[in-house]
């Protein structure tokens, strides 16, 4: 087996990006500290064609060197906006008729594997903040909270590897 050179693989130009059809999936980012892992889940946004991403609260927004350094120019392909307040942005997109899932270990969470998303509907995904997790005001405005199964010593997993397994996960159910 040989690796594919990088010229073979089939990607994107941004343009193209721009205006190719999206996952029904966006992203919130909720007092997310690390520079790192909101380029890292700009980079698994892009990878995953989410329609885009949120920042709220404390989340740094682009450009930043430290974004960048993990986001490889998706920050550029991947649509985003900037919201001081989470709760208010997840009241104005459930009026919108967007579902809001926050990802947090919570009582009455669904397990990731057994969530069946619609894929008539669109669907917005709170991830927290990477020490205290998505707020509880946050939870309480959810529609519902999934959790990611974790069968180890740890209880946690990094925001941005948490991003990645859920949109993953979603982006499958989404496109079958």
């Amino acid at each position: 087996m040989k690796k594919t050179a990088n010229q073979d693989l089939i990607r994107l130009e941004p343009e193209a990006f721009k205006t190719a059809k999206k996952t029904k999936l966006r992203i919130v980012l909720d007092d997310l500290r690390s520079l790192n892992n909101i380029g890292s889940i700009f980079r698994t946004s892009d990878a995953f064609l989410v329609e885009k991403i949120y920042l709220c609260g404390i989340t740094a927004q682009p450009p930043h060197r430290d974004i960048q350094k993990t986001a490889l120019g998706s920050t550029e392909t991947v649509d985003w906006e900037y919201h001081a307040h989470t709760l208010s942005l997840i009241k104005t997109l459930q009026e919108e008729g967007v579902i809001v899932l926050g990802i947090e270990q919570a009582e009455g969470a669904i397990w990731l594997q057994e969530f069946q998303p619609n894929p008539q509907l669109t669907y917005a995904i709170v991830f927290g903040n990477e020490v205290k997790g998505v707020a509880q005001e946050v939870i309480d405005q959810c529609d519902g909270v999934i959790e990611i199964p974790q069968f180890g010593s740890k209880h946690s997993l990094n925001v941005a590897v948490s991003a990645g397994v859920v949109i993953w996960e979603l982006f499958n159910k989404l496109k079958s």
